[in-house]
């Protein structure tokens, strides 16, 4: 099993203000509400915090392309592709 490093294992009740209609159509169906909801917050989640920590590094990485443009990949030589 892979480790999220967002899941505490627990739970914590909360209050959500969601579309009835969309409330009726998703248990019309059989979505589970809960696991849903908590699926799209851990992808919003992470996609937040890689945005973030691509923002913080900015420079870092525009140094590191610049780098490899100028001297090319590390041991590029011995690539098998």
């Amino acid at each position: 099993m892979k480790h999220d490093p967002i899941s505490s294992g627990k739970r914590k009740a909360v209050n959500l203000s969601i579309d009835t209609g969309v409330v009726a159509a998703a248990r019309e169906v059989g979505i589970n509400l809960s696991q849903t909801c908590e699926a799209a917050l851990r992808t919003a989640t992470k996609a937040e915090r890689d945005r973030q920590w691509a923002e913080d590094n900015r420079e870092w990485i525009e140094a590191n392309n610049a780098w490899v443009e100028k001297n090319g990949l590390p041991l590029e030589k011995y690539r098998l592709f």
